[in-house]
Formats: structure tokens, sequence, C-alpha cells
């Protein structure tokens, strides 16, 4: 009997701490979802549910003659799609070089890699500036989509070398026995068994530039190169700007390709994300 009551304790303590984590999370989710179907462009007078819910800030930002919205979400697609593709490729091929090699430098390599993992891009901003602005990168994608990569190698490195290693390198022998070169091994054998943490790491580079402000803020300078982040900033920043309900239904679509992403990864996302931390 005290064990059945014990299960009952621990089964309501559990659905307590679920429920009020789900609140936290879904709540103001809610609120922004309510914000951008109230009619005004004022938040104050604002409801989770709006008694005359619109359409209108919708409408608006698909408007192309009076918002450049749908530009600014091609421009985050554009560049978070590529810096994706470009992490995956020079992540993986970093990650297999120091889980499959032994080379001098190699553990100097990782050290120097889990450093800079710990240093955020915005901690060098005025260098990134100045770097973007001698080779003429500022106000250009190329410019933003270089420092991204940068920026995801290490942290990314790190985690897929860990997921790598533990892949049996008997594989690696026994396809050498049978006359697969380097390149073979790679794409044919290590690639298709590391699928679990492709997806991770795709999933992190394409969510880290779609989401970020700072870095964008400071390199892009025309309205046609901003992103989705920098261009709803300066639609409620610039002067007497007041289009909040606006803003928010900006911000709800905002959540679409990732959570779309998500759920197509999803089924790889645990189990690379927890293979990737075992210790090289």
């Amino acid at each position: 009997m005290n064990m059945k009551r014990s299960k009952i304790i621990r089964l309501t303590l559990s659905y307590l701490v679920i429920g009020i984590m789900a609140v936290i999370v879904i709540y103001p989710l809610l609120w922004i979802v309510g914000s951008s179907l109230n009619p005004g462009q004022s938040l104050s007078g604002s409801t989770m549910f709006p008694k005359n819910p619109t359409t209108e800030h919708y409408k608006y930002l698909f408007d192309l003659e009076k918002s450049n919205y749908l530009l600014w979400y091609w421009n985050s697609m554009k560049i978070s799609i590529i810096t994706m593709i470009l992490t995956v490729i020079s992540v993986s091929l970093t990650a297999y070089s120091f889980s499959r090699y032994r080379f001098v430098g190699r553990k100097n390599g990782l050290i120097t890699f889990l450093i800079l993992q710990m240093i955020p891009n915005f901690a060098a901003l005025i260098a990134i500036f100045v770097l973007a602005n001698r080779t003429g990168l500022i106000d250009t994608h190329l410019g933003l989509i270089l420092v991204y990569v940068g920026g995801q190698i290490p942290m990314n490195t790190y985690l897929m070398k860990g997921y790598l290693d533990t892949i049996p390198k008997e594989l690696d022998e026994s396809a050498k026995i049978d006359g697969a070169g380097h390149l073979r091994i790679f794409f044919q054998i290590v690639m298709p068994l590391a699928k679990p943490i492709l997806a991770v790491v795709a999933l992190f580079s394409f969510i880290a530039p779609f989401g970020d402000f700072i870095l964008a803020r400071i390199l892009l300078r025309t309205d046609e190169k901003f992103t989705l982040l920098v261009g709803l900033y300066e639609m409620v920043a610039k002067q007497f700007g007041n289009e909040f309900t606006k803003f928010a239904a900006g911000a709800v679509l905002i959540a679409i390709p990732i959570a779309a992403l998500f759920l197509i990864f999803q089924r790889y996302f645990v189990s690379g994300l927890t293979a990737g931390g075992t210790k090289g």
C-alpha cells in the first residue's frame, strides 16, 4: 500500500512539474499569437484571446508594396541554408580528420577548438567589423555567411568528433583491405553511419544564423539586405514606430522553418546529441 501511495505521489509531482514547464513555454507563445491577431498597433490593449481577431497584420507583411518582410524572410532563409550546407561539409571533413588521423598539432588543435567554442561571436564584434570592412564584405550576405560558418566550426567539430569516435575503426580497416580509399570510406561508410550527428549539426547551424540579430545588425546596412530579425527591429525602432502587432505577426512566422526542420530531423536529434557527448 505504501509503494502504491509513493508511486501516486511521484506521478503527481512529475505531472505537476511537466504542467508548470508547459505553462512557462506555452503562455508567452499564446500571447504573441494573440497579439498578432489583435486589431490596432499597440500591445497595451492586446489580449491572449482577442474578441475581434484580424489577419490584417499578416496581409500587410505579405504585401510587397507596403512591406519588405518577404524579402527579409528570403534573405534569412538563404543565409541560413547556405550556412547550414557549408557548416555540415566543413565540420564533417574536420571532425573526420581529428577522429581518424594522428598528425602533428592534433591535440593542440582540439584544445584550440575547445577554447574557441567558449568565446561567443559578439565578443569579437570589433575585429569582425574591421575585417569585413577591409575585405569589402560590409553589407553583403557573403560576409555574414563566412562569419556564421567560422563561428559554427569549433563547437560542432568537437560534437561530431565525439560521435565519429564511437564508430568502430575496424570498419575502415576492412574497407581498406577491400581496396577502398580514404574518400570512399568517408562517403560510403562513415557518413551514412553518422546521419544522426549530421542532422544535429545541420539543425544547430540553421537555427544560429536564422535567430541571430547582433552580427547581422552590425554588418548589414541597407533595407534590401536585412535579415528577418533586423528588418523587424527596424520596423518598430524607427522614429514614431509603433507597429508592435505587425512585429508580433512577423515573429510568429519566424518559428515555421525552425519547427519544420526540427520535425524533419527529430528522429535523429536525441541519438545524435547524446552520442556526441562521449570522450574522444
